[in-house]
């Protein structure tokens, strides 16, 4: 099954999020980007991508122009909307595009932590929770399987939740995987365009071809699949052999590790596969991840 596809191309000015539930496939999504928008690179640099995440701390002291040190979590959420508005209109390019784990949500204000009127659309990348469950476990420095699919059951989660020291990032509230997935794709005031992994790895040219057309970016198949050629798996594990990607955790091994669909068969027991499904199972089999009879596809 083919992700859903949403017709009409967002308009040519303001912000494309590019959302996900962590390991879900953004960073490669991104890396494509950065290869399709600078044509005139003979190789990618993975550590060069351009495209900040939305919940750096620095933005957010820079486009707000207030130091957030001694914000609570909630305070700098209410300047987030405002900082990514000013963002936008000093942006050099009508199109400003920003990597987003967050799940879409309203502050206590009643703002839109993702403010619509400078929204251009999203770019929501989903991925199979019984991949994502191992991927996380192994980006975490292997912590275990068990671990992970805790958090991808909680609907508390969040990241950078701390206050006993400033983080980089701000505070992202991820809620359960299905939370995320529901609060990005039933928001009903921002245009999304889908986009899973699966279809990622088994059809990179029409899935990545029908991504550009959505976000309405005016490039042709030859040069989504230059563009493709350019990030390849196996060139940025190849890469990753000779370089410190900066986007890894301290105790991963491997940022790009696998890059294909369906590796849970090997690592997770029946047990942890069933408890993911059980969680999970309405939103799996919205999104073609569990045939009519509730076995997974992948």
């Amino acid at each position: 099954m083919s992700a859903p596809i949403r017709p009409t191309p967002f308009p040519p000015k303001g912000i494309i999020w590019l959302a996900s539930y962590p390991k879900s496939g953004n960073t490669w999504f991104r890396l494509f980007l950065q290869a399709l928008l600078t044509p005139e690179a003979a190789e990618l640099d993975p550590d060069r991508v351009k495209f900040e995440i939305a919940s750096s701390r620095a933005i957010i002291d820079d486009y707000s122009c207030i130091d957030s040190s001694d914000l609570s979590h909630d305070e700098t959420d209410a300047l987030r909307p405002g900082s990514y508005e000013q963002m936008l209109r000093e942006s050099p390019t009508p199109r400003l595009f920003l990597k987003v784990h967050d799940a879409y949500q309203r502050l206590s204000n009643g703002r839109s932590l993702f403010p619509t009127a400078a929204t251009a659309g999203v770019l929501y990348l989903v991925r199979n929770p019984l991949d994502v469950a191992v991927s996380f476990a192994y980006h975490s420095g292997h912590s275990g399987f068990d671990r992970s699919i805790k958090l991808l059951a909680d609907d508390a989660y969040a990241t950078a939740a701390g206050v006993n020291h400033l983080n980089a990032q701000l505070r992202q509230v991820m809620l359960s995987w299905s939370g995320h997935v529901a609060s990005w794709l039933d928001q009903p005031k921002v245009p999304v365009h889908l986009i899973r992994y699966e279809d990622m790895c088994a059809e990179p040219q029409r899935t990545f071809s029908a991504a550009v057309r959505g976000a309405g970016l005016d490039f042709d198949e030859n040069d989504v699949a230059v563009a493709l050629e350019k990030c390849r798996f196996e060139k940025l594990r190849d890469w990753e052999k000779q370089n410190l990607f900066r986007e890894k955790a301290p105790n991963c091994e491997h940022f790009f590790r696998s890059g294909r669909a369906g590796s849970w068969r090997e690592a997770l027991t029946p047990t942890q596969a069933d408890a993911i499904v059980e969680r999970h199972r309405e939103m799996m089999r919205r999104l073609g991840y569990l045939t009519s009879s509730g076995e997974p596809v992948y």
